[in-house]
This record gives structure tokens, sequence and C-alpha cells, in this order.
């Protein structure tokens, strides 16, 4: 069984009546978010390089055929015209890392019907999940204002897959490190850590216990200090450090209560102690909100552990989003229920100064001072450009975010950036809708 089965049943029942019907030109599919969850004032398109992974190695074999069969309830032979397809499409995507608006496609498929249509379920999880841990991520690096960010969600995500992703998504962001070793050494980003409250109450007291480990770890070391009493635990890491003289590089790390007034009160401590080069660490339950606020109070945080609410983007786990038929064999086509209205036709994105967006057509100029979003990433099933380096990302967002309006970067009651509809795609819009509603009464005579 291979990753083909990563479906949702009802692509597999479609994809089958497609292919028994001969209805297998190509189709174009494009997936997009509606509107943005509340306290957000853009999105950060990711979840692209999955994609492209997954469709590379594509391929439904017999075990798949199999799998299907018996979820179906029906012998394999019935199947069997879903045997050996692989994908053998377009692909146009908005590249990761690219700050993205409502209703903006975040990539369009443009491949036989049924291959399509089998892909849904695979590529919506992926861009949806990831789009909005790595909205996430942005937001906190924002929030922070040039202070380092670290990412200390493994142990809390949704399992050990997406704890990797996180810490990916995060130095896409802009983060200085993870606790993630894994993930550390295959994304090649720095590991940082310190110690656990259990580390402290093996000894007998703070004092042995950071002793100890200062002298297992040479070099820079990092102190938890609120195991018993903050106050007394910073006390017992100054006298260490500075009895070591290991101050230069070390941290203390504030893991609970008022961390605003804990970290005056520790800053105060190592400053009178000698030790004004000692940073502060904050961390538990911290995310974009907190970190803000922590900001804005001038509390002497010099570095920022986000953890839980980050690797499950606790306030937005979820994304609005979409992955419609948008043209099938040259006919353009949308949808009109309610709430669920999608735009016909391939879609180009036109980013103009200012986030000034304007949403077109793929075969239309571009307006002026206007650069294309989605680009050509996948022909006929080939990658059609080089794999992107996550260094790549991380340089367009930095640029797309210093780019971004004061008030839609705002961490507190942002205000979204809209795009705007091209006139083409706006006429085409319309003239499909009236087609569609006109065939749509035609059974029911000219007096329905």
């Amino acid at each position: 069984m291979s990753d083909a089965t990563l479906t949702d049943l009802y692509e597999v029942t479609m994809a089958l009546s497609y292919v028994r019907e001969g209805m297998v030109r190509p189709a174009t599919f494009s997936c997009f978010v509606r509107d943005l969850p509340p306290d957000r004032g853009f999105l950060v398109a990711a979840g692209v390089e999955t994609v492209l992974t997954h469709l590379e190695g594509f391929r439904v074999g017999q075990d798949d055929v199999e799998v299907f069969a018996e979820t179906l309830q029906r012998p394999a032979k019935d199947l069997a015209p879903l045997l050996g397809m692989r994908f053998t499409g377009d692909v146009r995507a908005v590249p990761e890392g690219r700050v993205v608006l409502a209703g903006e496609p975040l990539l369009e498929i443009t491949a036989p019907l049924p291959q399509a249509q089998l892909l849904e379920s695979y590529v919506l999880n992926q861009l949806s999940h990831q789009t909005a841990l790595a909205s996430k991520c942005a937001r906190c690096v924002l929030a922070a204002h040039g202070r380092p960010v670290v990412d200390f969600s493994l142990r809390r995500t949704h399992g050990t897959a997406v704890a990797h992703t996180v810490a990916r998504l995060g130095a896409m962001a802009g983060f200085a490190g993870t606790s993630n070793v894994a993930a550390a050494h295959a994304e090649d980003l720095p590991a940082v850590g310190t110690m656990a409250h259990s580390y402290v109450e093996a000894f007998e007291d703070e004092e042995a216990a950071f002793t100890a480990f200062a002298r297992c770890h040479p070099g820079p070391v990092t102190f938890l200090v609120d195991t018993y009493d903050t106050a007394s635990g910073v006390a017992a890491a100054a006298r260490v450090l500075t009895a070591l003289g290991r101050g230069d590089g070390s941290a203390i790390r504030l893991d609970s209560g008022d961390l605003a007034r804990l970290s005056r009160q520790a800053r105060a401590m190592l400053d009178n102690a000698g030790l004004p080069q000692v940073r502060i660490v904050a961390s538990g339950g911290l995310d974009e909100f907190a970190v803000h606020d922590l900001v804005t109070a001038g509390a002497p945080i010099d570095v920022f552990a986000v953890g839980t609410r980050v690797g499950v983007s606790a306030d937005a786990p979820y994304l609005d989003s979409a992955y419609k038929l948008v043209a099938y064999d040259g006919r353009p086509v949308m949808e009109l229920s309610a709430a669920k209205v999608s735009a016909p036709g391939r879609k180009q994105v036109f980013r103009r100064p200012g986030f000034l967006d304007v949403i077109g057509l793929a075969d239309e100029a571009p307006p002026a001072d206007s650069v294309p979003l989605l680009a050509t990433l996948m022909r006929a099933g080939e990658c059609y450009a080089p794999r992107d380096r996550l260094a790549d990302a991380r340089q367009r967002l930095t640029t797309d975010l210093a780019g971004l309006p004061g008030p839609a970067r705002r961490i507190r009651s942002p205000q979204p950036v809209r795009a705007v509809v091209s006139h083409r795609l706006a006429v085409l819009t319309d003239r499909v809708r009236r087609r569609t509603e006109r065939e749509m009464l035609a059974p029911f005579g000219a007096g329905a």
C-alpha cells in the first residue's frame, strides 16, 4: 500500500466513475482559503514542497487497488481501471514563504480529471495545515520585534511528523532554533535546549544541580530557575556562573508565573551580581499574543521559546480552505451553492506594491507594476524547476513581511488586506454564472 491511499473514499468513487465514463480530459482544480481566521491579517504559503514530493511519487499500485476494493467491499477487478495511475499533470503554485491573502489561489493543478480528483484530500491536508502553522510562526517573529524565537513544540504537537514540520516552518519564518534533535539534524538547524524541572529536583538543591550541569557541559549553559522559588533560583544560578566564570553566553530560563515581573526581578539580580551579559529566556505557554504583550510591557526577555500553542496553532488550528474544480476540458465551471461560490477558470495573482493584489485569469496581461505569484513548478508530472531551498523561502517571507501594510501585521486586531478581482475574471464569472443558471433551470421549462 502506498501514499496513494491517503485520500477520502469519495475521491476514489468519483475517480473510478470518471474513468469508466471516459471523462479523462484535463481539469483544473484551484486550492485557496476563502476567509482568514480571526486575528489574522495575512497567511504564509506553505506545504507546496510536500505536495510536490507526493506528486512525484504518486502511483496507484496493485496493493492500493486491493485496499480500495476492500474498503468499497467490491471485487478488485472492479477497481482495476485505477491501476497504474500516476500524476501526469501540471502544477502552478505560490512558492513557499510568500504572503498570501484570502481568496488567492495557493496552488492550481491541471491534470486528467481522475488524477486531479484523487489528489484533493492530500493537497488540502498539506496546504491547509502547513499554511496555518507557517502563519502562526511568522506572527511570533513579528511579535518578538527582533528578539530570537525558538521552537519547543515537539512534546505536544499532533504527532512527531508534525513536530518536524513545525520546526521547518519555524525556521522558514525566522526562528533561531529548535529543541527537536531529529528536525535540527535533517533541516540543518541550530538545536537548542536547557534542562527540565525534573533535573533540578533530582539533586539536593538548585546550586548542586546547576554545578553538575555546567560540569557536564562546557561552554555557555542555560539554567532553569523556577523549579521552587524564582528569586532563589536566580541567585543560585548567579553564584554558580560567577564561581565557574561561565557568564558569557549563558542564560537563565523562566518557565512560569508573571514573566514580565519575574524577568525584571531576574534582570536586576543578575546585573547586581555583575552578570549583565547573562540572557533571560522565557517559555511556558507562549504564543504571538503573549510575546507581543511581554515586548509591549518592556519585559527584559532576550529569547522567547514557543511550544504548544504555536505547534498546534491553538487559536486558529484550521483554515477555511477549498479545492474547487474551475475548468474541465476547456470549459470554465463554478459552484453556486451558498457560502461556497467559486470563481471559474485558471487564475493568476498579480501583486502590486502595497499588496494591492489582483486575482485575474492565468492568460491575461498583468496590471502595471505587478508581478505574478503563481509559478509553474511541475509540467507533465515532472518538476519544472529546481526544488526550493528553505533559505529561499525564508528570504521571500522576510521581504514580503517588510512590504505588508502595518495594520495587517498587527498581532491584535489586525486589518487584513483584500485582493480585488480583475475585470476579465469578473466578466467570466458573470457569464459562467448565467450559463450555469440557465442550464439548471432548463429542465423546468421557460416558466421556471
